[in-house]
């Protein structure tokens, strides 16, 4: 999927991303928010208050990347400084996908680094970031999820979700899924007692070069 061009098409991804969230466990009710950037000064975000298996084009503000809303709904998502400055940080970074995926948090919570065990953890989660618990909608939160953004693909925001970020929108989705499913392996590691098996380190090394396809 390559980034969206119009904010047509980013609305319409997006709203497939968010019916996909929902049904398969990583968000609930209106939990949660996404956006894809358009052009270099704007971006689109879900409203405020929006459930993300409903989303209709009036679900989306569009704001430039000093924080004004130049169209679509008027309040955006109180989440929408998270997007903001992942994009100043990240000119490389077209979609940020905001989750609240259940083992994720709960690995974090519990003081349990997310093991990457499997070759698609390797190759789209890659590394994962991790911010303390802060305010949701606050400058700081924003703040520490930009600065971890500038090493790490997928970031855990401790006691609350996650920010998973791509080239387009269907990469971001794909990653936030293959976190969830890293943490959730990791969940089952420990009750079985392990707490060391992952991905070899020395596979892991090559798997990073030249342009991201993936496995298969």
């Amino acid at each position: 999927m390559k980034p969206a061009t119009t904010r047509d098409e980013a609305v319409r991804e997006l709203s497939e991303v968010g019916r996909l969230a929902v049904e398969r466990g990583l968000v609930l009710a209106s939990g949660g928010n996404l956006s894809a950037r358009l052009g270099e000064t704007e971006f689109v975000v879900t409203a405020a208050g929006t459930w993300l298996d409903r989303l209709t084009p009036a679900d989306f503000s569009v704001l430039t990347l000093d924080g004004a809303v130049v169209g679509g709904a008027e309040r955006p998502s109180s989440e929408w400084k998270l997007h903001e400055r992942t994009y100043r940080a990240r000119p490389d970074v077209h979609a940020v996908v905001h989750l609240h995926p259940q083992h994720a948090v709960l690995v974090d919570a519990l003081g349990h680094r997310i093991r990457l065990l499997t070759l698609d953890h390797a190759t789209y989660v890659r590394s994962v970031g991790t911010v303390p618990y802060l305010p949701n909608g606050s400058d700081e939160l924003a703040d520490a999820a930009a600065e971890q953004a500038r090493e790490h693909d997928c970031i855990v925001l401790s006691h609350h979700g996650c920010s998973a970020l791509g080239p387009d929108v269907g990469m971001a989705f794909r990653r936030a899924l293959n976190l969830e499913e890293a943490a959730t392996a990791t969940y089952r590691a420990l009750l079985l007692g392990d707490t060391t098996c992952e991905f070899p380190a020395g596979a892991s090394a090559g798997l990073h070069h030249g342009p991201l396809t993936g496995p298969g």
